[in-house]
């Protein structure tokens, strides 16, 4: 076996191919995990002796003295605020320290050895794992995070279709078309979309869910009344006033959370159409700010939350080399019937 020269820092990968064994195996024998056998354990640990392998403070401290890092861009929503309070909780109760960041930019999103360098100083930092709330995670970070190892989860991804990477989220398609459906049923045929951004993989599955209610009851979609931008209230405003403006204006309009609808029960406001007389407005979060509207929000609840709780434990376990059970974790929506829907109005 080649030993490394003094001036070179082994990794826990080079253990890893040097044993013979996965980094997750490898993780396990440094962390004393029971389940692994005495032979791979006596091998393991004979490689670390042989190059000299040194760990990391952060990789001898118990979950309880670990920091979980977590990047996000949108902590004025109260989406995020929501998500950020279960994980803040699930943390505290983990006795794990929580860092807030930004997204990193380049060099770290375009060049691996820049995102190695930065995943590696988090490591030496006492970062256990990272959680990614609605943002991109580039591929030079999923690369170098794999190679060291650092565990990644990712919360409602942003232009992240990585199966690699592992996913909390809920039911967003089912829940996209439960919304729809329940307008279908109070006789709505007109019904509009205003989702998030396209690259937003929730925003997707919700519309999706939409496509599926309309196409199950007949309806043939109508492409002027569909629009994706982002989800903030002055998009929903402003496609709302258009939607409302229209020749053939919806009668109901389903939003691609809760932001969106408050921005098109504005514009309706502002047009002086009644809700839900004439017009039926559903929204997906069910955020507290669905009940300081006027009318109350119907909406499509999530477990936000549950989901930031779910996110913590599950980061904290692949630190401790269990792997989830799937790559991609899915909490139950339920519709949230308020006063915004109502039967569509006669002709």
């Amino acid at each position: 076996m080649r030993r490394r020269g003094r001036s070179e820092r082994a990794t826990l990968a080079d253990v890893a191919r040097l044993a013979g064994v996965s980094p997750t195996t490898a993780s396990k024998v440094l962390n004393g995990r029971s389940d692994v056998g005495a032979r791979t354990r006596a091998l393991v640990l004979g490689v670390m002796a042989e190059i000299g392998y040194q760990a990391t403070t952060a990789r001898h401290t118990h979950t309880r003295d670990r920091t979980l890092l977590t990047l996000l861009d949108i902590v004025e929503s109260r989406y995020a605020g929501t998500v950020l309070q279960g994980i803040l909780l699930a943390a505290t109760s983990a006795q794990a320290r929580l860092l807030l960041q930004l997204p990193t930019g380049e060099p770290t999103t375009t060049s691996h050895t820049a995102a190695h360098a930065w995943l590696t100083e988090q490591q030496t930092a006492g970062v256990a794992g990272i959680i990614a709330l609605a943002v991109a995670v580039p591929d030079p970070i999923i690369q170098a995070a794999q190679d060291l190892p650092m565990p990644i989860v990712t919360i409602d991804p942003i232009d992240t279709t990585e199966s690699r990477l592992v996913s909390i989220g809920s039911t967003n398609w089912a829940g996209g078309r439960s919304a729809t459906e329940h307008v279908i049923k109070l006789g709505h045929r007109t019904i509009a979309w205003i989702g998030g951004p396209p690259g937003s993989a929730p925003s997707l599955e919700r519309f999706h869910g939409y496509q599926a209610a309309l196409d199950s009851a007949g309806i043939p979609p109508n492409r002027t009344l569909i629009r994706h931008e982002a989800f903030s209230v002055e998009a929903g405003l402003r496609h709302g006033h258009d939607l409302l403006t229209h020749p053939q204006p919806p009668t109901a309009i389903i939003a691609g959370n809760d932001e969106i609808a408050v921005g098109v029960l504005t514009a309706a406001q502002h047009l002086n159409i009644p809700v839900p007389g004439q017009l039926s407005i559903t929204g997906f979060d069910d955020t507290p700010q669905t009940q300081w509207t006027t009318p109350h929000l119907t909406s499509v609840r999530q477990p936000l939350a549950g989901m930031g709780r779910m996110a913590v434990e599950t980061v904290l376990a692949m630190a401790d080399g269990t792997q989830p059970a799937s790559q991609h974790l899915q909490l139950a929506t339920t519709l949230s019937i308020r006063d915004s829907t109502g039967p569509a109005p006669t002709p």
